[in-house]
């Protein structure tokens, strides 16, 4: 992966490369400190290629005393299971949604991803690399676990289905949508008018050919590299949620890391999530292109039907009960007003 010809193919046409076991660093050799660093996206997505970049870095600044091997695509296990080896000692390091697993731990961790909330990527960064980012990781360590100052984006999600383009709020009524498992996922769309099914993701793609369901909600880098579009037509850019990754260890892992090899991996790991960031965002532009091209049909609807519903229905009151005032209130400084 070295040089820039070939990062930026990798990036372009994420979702043709095979995707490899294990990404090993280019300099690997015998070294002091061998870190397992586990992620659930596939090898050729921008996360584990900036991960792998991160690791050649450290190997080379640490005199090649620290090795971080990145294992992509689950293969550790699914992100229930490496946040469990997390806290074990048994992986070091792992990419994980505060959305999904890690909410479900730390509640507070997933009110990034509040339905309809942010207006823009800069506007969440703003947030999780200023105080609300600050506050939510204050929450990791009393779990053990921490982590680095910087979010990997995963970025918008949107809505695709097989049915109608969405575009306001009525054309999600009783669609059935598939979400990953986690309260928020469900809540935001049954408060939509939804039947959302909470269904694993290795499963996404069978369940949309068999009409199980009718639609589903990601990332398009998600969308592109799962090949969604061979059985979706429509792609509603509706920018419902934002997600991303928080690079986490635990404490005592990470107290096990020799002191002064610690800010090099911080540096190196939190240069690699701001290439990310900017890696999503020309993503997002090729890939409408390319989708398009596919035969997907696309729009962009205005979220503030949506917000509006969100408020009436009690969604955001509900939301914000559950995380206190405290939370809430940071969050709004960021978003304006919710509810």
């Amino acid at each position: 992966m070295n040089g820039f010809t070939r990062r930026q193919a990798l990036l372009t046409a994420v979702a043709a490369v095979a995707a490899p076991a294990l990404i090993i660093p280019k300099f690997a050799r015998a070294a002091e400190f061998n870190l397992k660093f586990g992620t659930n996206l596939p090898a050729n997505h921008p996360l584990n290629i900036r991960a792998s970049e991160a690791a050649e870095r450290i190997l080379k600044d640490t005199g090649g005393q620290v090795q971080i091997n990145v294992f992509p695509n689950n293969q550790l296990g699914n992100d229930a299971d490496m946040l469990s080896q997390l806290r074990a000692g048994a992986v070091d390091f792992f990419t994980v949604s505060g959305v999904n697993v890690l909410s479900q731990m730390v509640p507070v961790a997933s009110m990034y991803g509040l339905g309809f909330a942010f207006s823009s990527d800069d506007k969440v960064h703003e947030a999780l690399d200023g105080d609300l980012g600050k506050y939510l990781r204050d929450r990791f360590t009393k779990v053990g676990l921490m982590a680095m100052d910087k979010i990997w984006s995963s970025g918008f999600r949107q809505i695709t289905n097989s049915v109608r383009p969405i575009t306001t709020p009525d054309d999600l009524k009783n669609m059935k949508i598939r979400v990953p498992v986690s309260p928020l996922w469900t809540s935001l769309f049954q408060h939509l008018g939804a039947a959302p099914a909470s269904i694993n993701f290795a499963e996404v793609y069978s369940s949309l050919q068999t009409k199980v369901v009718d639609g589903q909600e990601n990332p398009l880098s998600i969308i592109s590299i799962a090949k969604l579009y061979e059985v979706q037509k429509y792609c509603s850019m509706t920018n419902h949620m934002w997600d991303g990754y928080w690079c986490m260890s635990s404490i005592k892992a990470w107290n096990r890391v020799p002191e002064k090899a610690r800010p090099i991996i911080a540096q190196h790991l939190n240069r690699s999530a701001l290439d990310v960031r900017a890696d999503v965002a020309k993503l997002n532009t090729s890939l409408h292109g390319d989708l398009q091209a596919k035969g997907m049909v696309f729009n962009t609807p205005d979220p503030a039907p949506f917000r509006a519903m969100l408020s009436k229905s009690g969604f955001y009151a509900e939301w914000r009960k559950k995380y206190g005032d405290e939370a809430w209130a940071m969050l709004e400084k960021y978003t304006g007003k919710l509810g």
